[in-house]
């Protein structure tokens, strides 16, 4: 008898270090955050009225590829902690003065309240696996962008670029919690 319990106490262990990441909220709310703060991007795009075409030429950020997939080979947590962290790059970025982007402000606080509702829902997935050292690579890549602001100005060009970069990271970000999911 003590065999069996045991080995029913065994099996609940291996299991449950299996599945240590199954989180109700990513399961449930992740796909419906993401799919809204990508729309947000969009209607920031739909919503500006400079035209970008010809600075868009000009204007580039390389993007860090091989941290994605570095991050796609992850442990589940460090996935969880990469994403939150690209998260609240974005934030941060977004908080600066981007008044010349012409974007609607009522859209840009409601990507930004998006974004940190994601944030806060992953983050509480991974809050019993201790906090996770920041990637200094990813910290650099939205270094660099926050630097073209800097450097270039905050005209609407600049941030159009900023946008789509964002929008880059999110996609990238959406994919890398994806593979975590329960199928539905």
């Amino acid at each position: 008898m003590l065999c069996r319990i045991l080995s029913v106490c065994v099996l609940v262990c291996v299991f449950s270090a299996g599945s240590a990441l199954s989180c109700r909220w990513m399961d449930h709310k992740f796909r419906e955050f993401s799919k809204n703060s990508l729309d947000l991007l969009d209607t920031m795009a739909s919503n500006s009225t400079n035209s970008t075409e010809d600075a868009e030429g000009r204007l580039t950020v390389a993007f860090p590829h091989e941290l994605y997939s570095q991050a796609s080979q992850a442990a589940a947590a460090d996935k969880v902690s990469f994403t939150v962290q690209i998260l609240d790059e974005t934030m941060s970025l977004f908080r600066q003065n981007h008044s010349s982007a012409s974007w609607e402000e009522k859209t840009v606080d409601n990507f930004l309240g998006v974004v940190s509702r994601q944030a806060d829902g992953l983050r509480s997935c991974i809050q019993s696996h201790g906090h996770k050292k920041q990637n200094k690579k990813l910290n650099v890549s939205f270094r660099r962008l926050r630097n073209v602001l800097q450097q270039k100005g905050q005209g609407a060009e600049v941030w159009e670029l900023i946008r789509k970069e964002v929008k880059s990271h999110l996609i990238e970000a959406d994919q890398l919690i994806s593979s975590l999911l329960t199928p539905n």
